[in-house]
């Protein structure tokens, strides 16, 4: 099989491409990445030179682009997205473009290229938020999405769903909870607090931190999303969680205590505007019709997580203070 993955560069893509090249040795891999900030060719260095693997530097709003990558593929994971919560409350224009345009570029490519199998990765941040006592979000959830992020891949969502409808393009939409894991940007929220502590410094939590989500490790997630696409029902929309609700707060406690820290490290800072209170997912459809269920317990997953950022220090460094932005120029683009 020859699979187009969009985002390939960011955290879950590039995870996702070591999952299938390692697990699929005859697949062929053609990697679309912008390279945004959140884009890191040093996330795939391991394998830069697998002759299955190819990068294409590129812009999912690209039509000619897509189009010709499109039609040499059998199937596309669509994950290139902004998905910063804070940047699209700053400026949400960005978000619209990636998230809604480029989804509809990389449709229009699929329906026309003889409708190739399209499978699109969303978030559990379309469903809104739940109150404390709430069932969790499940796939017939309404869509009750509260920020400029969670609205734009509410859109994409809603276009993949009617390309089905209107063109029967063979779509499935997964919805996943918090990811974590290897080479995850560190903006978000466990890779920050885990290079702060190890330099020293507080970590930063919203208001009272008692903000619910549910944790899943990214090799779950990549499992899930493997097995949805040569599994899955056409059409249908599965929900990926990691059956671990944790508040903020706990999440900060205990890499605190991974980092042998103490409560002196936490610094309360004000909530940002909209911050949705409780996510968790329902995860029955795909445990019942494809066998899928997380393997990673919390405890262990975040133990192999800090041991991850403290073994690959160099590499997050170079992230933080930019560095890794001029791999791109210097090394692997030129190169190849």
């Amino acid at each position: 099989m020859k699979i187009l993955v969009t985002g390939g560069a960011g955290f879950i893509g590039s995870n996702l491409i070591h999952y299938l090249l390692e697990k699929y040795p005859d697949y062929k891999i053609t990697n679309l990445d912008k390279l945004t900030y959140a884009g890191n060719l040093q996330n795939l260095t391991p394998v830069e030179n697998h002759e299955n693997y190819k990068f294409v530097k590129g812009d999912i709003c690209d039509k000619d682009l897509v189009d010709s990558l499109v039609k040499d593929c059998d199937a596309i994971i669509h994950l290139a997205a902004e998905s910063h919560v804070d940047r699209s409350i700053m400026d949400a224009s960005e978000f619209v473009r990636t998230n809604v345009i480029g989804t509809h570029v990389l449709l229009d490519a699929a329906l026309k290229n003889g409708k190739k199998r399209f499978h699109h990765v969303s978030t559990d941040e379309v469903f809104g938020a739940l109150g404390q006592d709430d069932e969790p979000f499940h796939e017939n959830t309404a869509y009750d999405p509260r920020s400029p992020y969670s609205s734009s891949k509410a859109a994409s969502d809603h276009l993949v769903r009617s390309y089905y409808h209107t063109h029967g393009l063979p779509i499935t939409i997964s919805n996943c909870s918090n990811n974590y894991g290897p080479y995850q940007f560190p903006e978000k929220l466990i890779p920050l607090f885990i290079a702060n502590l190890v330099d020293g410094k507080k970590v930063p939590v919203y208001g009272d931190g008692q903000q619910i989500r549910d944790w899943i490790h990214v090799n779950d997630h990549n499992r899930g999303v493997d097995m949805i696409l040569h599994k899955g029902r056409v059409g249908e929309t599965y929900c990926l969680g990691g059956e671990s609700e944790k508040a903020n707060l706990d999440i900060t406690r205990k890499l605190l205590e991974l980092l042998g820290k103490d409560d002196s490290s936490i610094e309360h800072v004000v909530d940002r505007p909209g911050h949705d209170r409780r996510y968790a997912i329902n995860i029955s459809k795909i445990k019942n019709e494809l066998g899928w269920e997380p393997e990673y317990d919390f405890d262990r997953g975040m133990k192999e997580t800090v041991e991850w950022y403290l073994k690959n220090e160099p590499w997050w460094r170079n992230v933080m203070s930019g560095d890794y932005q001029k791999y791109y120029d210097d090394q692997y683009i030129t190169r190849k």
